[in-house]
């Protein structure tokens, strides 16, 4: 596996751990992301790594419109 590879896998082992969350606390989790703040989940992270993980994290919730049921 080469490092990006394994930059890939991280990232994305990181994305499902926040999506794990449920609806609500991702949406919060955008918000905060999207103000500079900074998770557990992104410590470590650059900058790039950081809006990667923001876009797939939108993308994901895109299907729920901004809203969520009970969750």
């Amino acid at each position: 596996m080469s490092a990006f590879d394994d930059s890939r896998f991280e990232l994305e082992s990181r994305l499902e751990v926040l999506c794990q969350k449920g609806c609500r606390r991702v949406w919060q989790d955008i918000e905060a992301l999207e103000a500079g703040q900074e998770l557990p989940e992104t410590r470590g992270l650059d900058r790039d790594q950081r809006r990667w993980l923001l876009t797939e994290l939108k993308q994901v919730m895109a299907v729920y419109n901004g809203r969520c049921s009970v969750d």
